[in-house]
């Protein structure tokens, strides 16, 4: 068996390191925490290696779309079994441009103070 050389950056064990990071990485679907404890590295740590190793960084990067095109297809396919709250998801943040959007109103119709006043008069009456 040879052993290729990774093109990470830093010394052997760093190397193996980052190694072992994207390995875990790529299992836990892209959880820095859950790979960090695998690694047994900080956070930290993970964030100077993104700032200092290209491709290191490339890697990461190449995991998170790959994640993001199967959730894009579960969503898909969800869409396609006709599930209601894929439904609604996808309308909600793809649809916007349609009018499929939520607001919010925040229009108050009652003034809570004076309401608080009225409540505490009535009492003070009886």
């Amino acid at each position: 068996m040879t052993h290729k050389k990774t093109k990470f950056s830093g010394t052997a064990a760093t190397r193996r390191n980052k190694l072992t990071f994207v390995s875990a990485y790529d299992k836990s679907a892209c959880n820095v925490s859950a790979s960090c404890r695998h690694t047994k590295i900080s956070r930290n740590c993970f964030y100077e290696w993104m700032k200092t190793d290209p491709y290191f960084r490339e890697r990461i990067e190449e995991l998170d779309e790959e994640v993001l095109d199967m959730a894009e297809s579960m969503l898909k396919k969800n869409i396609h079994e006709q599930k209601e709250a894929s439904i609604f998801f996808f309308l909600k943040t793809k649809g916007k441009k349609r009018g499929y959007i939520e607001t919010i109103d925040n229009q108050l119709t009652i003034n809570p103070f004076e309401e608080l006043m009225k409540a505490a008069s009535q009492v003070d009456d009886e």
